[in-house]
């Protein structure tokens, strides 16, 4: 924690040109640090010529982890419409609860979202809270940031998970140093130690070439944000039965960063990979951008969509949404059709859940081989045309 010694202070403003995130203010001659801002950097400390501000970093010794407990997934929301990855992370996180005898709890924030809370009870929340604000209306990362911050302090959860999204990615961050607590990002796996009780977070590391456990053995909560498609959903269950908890965060005083514009829906009409059942993706081997029509051609003749390694990205061939990997989309698709893919490993992190996996590629020696249940050895441009006309005459 930070501390204005009120005694030593003089107010000369030393502490705000050092600090880089405007979270102190003078008034009446003393330096006010505004918490929410603050990230304990430390550079007022050293930059104040009285020593008037004391810095303590919370360690193990002075925090009570038994005064946490319970899991929170944070529920992410647009227009009404909870995004699939929350459905994923409750069942999880029921799974987790069930075995730590803890409760579980979905955390939602918006506007007229009062409907959602039973949805998020049928998929396994046993309470919801909920902050429905107009100031919630459209993501801003700093005011969710400081509504998740804000519940998490009254409530203390022991574990706190969120999807690793454009949302999630963005605001978390912001709460596990808030909170003062580490964060893994982009989760494969979730256990509970036995031993320990505490939350074991696996993830790649070293570009995927490793899986890496990670503990937040030492504060509290445990912060983990986990891809799309990585966890299953409980089944829908109507007659759960929960509560609701309807929270307030004052949003009067805060200082806008940012200015919500509007949301420009990417214009394609093309099948979003991360629910597709079918996907037709396409790599290196396929040359060129305009070769890519090959690829929506077998994809709309099997109701798929269409997906691409990062070369194909990287190349401009195909929007970055379309990307599957490490650095792009995690997919578990019922099929997944890979072209011209030599299956790096940056690739296969992101595809190698998918149900049934079948490659073409002229190298024998491909990786992707290694995880396909069914390999075809063949020039893309020869066996491509004849197996899109073979299925078109199929569904024909």
């Amino acid at each position: 924690m930070i501390e204005v010694l009120t005694d030593k202070c003089v107010g000369c403003g030393a502490c705000i040109r050092a600090c880089a995130y405007d979270a102190i203010k003078i008034e009446d001659k003393l330096a006010i640090i505004d918490a929410d801002k603050c990230t304990l950097c430390g550079a007022c400390v050293s930059s104040c010529p009285f020593d008037a501000i004391l810095l303590r970093k919370l360690s193990s010794a002075t925090l009570d982890k038994s005064e946490y407990s319970g899991i929170w997934v944070f529920a992410e929301q647009k227009d009404g419409a909870i995004a699939p990855v929350s459905f994923e992370l409750l069942g999880k996180g029921r799974e987790l609860a069930e075995e730590l005898g803890a409760e579980l709890s979905a955390v939602v924030l918006g506007y007229q979202i009062e409907n959602l809370a039973s949805e998020l009870i049928a998929y396994g929340a046993d309470q919801v809270i909920m902050v429905d604000d107009p100031a919630l209306k459209h993501f801003r990362d700093e005011r969710y940031s400081k509504a998740l911050t804000k519940l998490a302090i009254k409530y203390k959860p022991a574990i706190l998970l969120a999807g690793a999204t454009v949302v999630g990615r963005s605001f978390i961050p912001r709460v596990a140093i808030h909170l003062h607590t580490g964060l893994t990002a982009d989760c494969t796996g979730l256990a509970i130690d036995p031993d320990t009780g505490n939350l074991l977070q696996t993830r790649p590391a070293f570009g995927g070439n490793i899986m890496a456990t990670i503990l937040t053995a030492n504060h509290r909560p445990q912060m983990a944000t986990v891809r799309h498609k990585v966890m299953d959903p409980i089944p829908r269950d109507t007659n759960r039965s929960g509560t609701v908890i309807t929270e307030q965060v004052n949003f009067d005083l805060d200082k806008d960063d940012t200015l919500w514009l509007g949301f420009e829906k990417e214009k394609t009409n093309l099948i979003n990979i991360t629910e597709a059942n079918i996907i037709v993706s396409g790599g290196r081997g396929i040359k060129d951008a305009k070769n890519f029509a090959m690829i929506e051609e077998l994809a709309e003749a099997l109701g798929g969509a269409v997906g691409a390694s990062r070369a194909a990205v990287d190349a401009e061939w195909i929007p970055y949404s379309h990307q599957v990997g490490q650095t792009g989309k995690t997919v578990k698709p019922n099929i997944y059709i890979s072209i011209g893919i030599s299956g790096a490993i940056q690739h296969l992190a992101g595809m190698s859940s998918a149900d049934y996996i079948i490659a073409i590629n002229k190298d024998p020696d491909a990786p992707i081989f290694k995880i396909a249940d069914l390999g075809v050895v063949g020039d893309l441009f020869e066996v491509l045309p004849k197996l899109t006309k073979r299925i078109k005459e199929l569904r024909a």
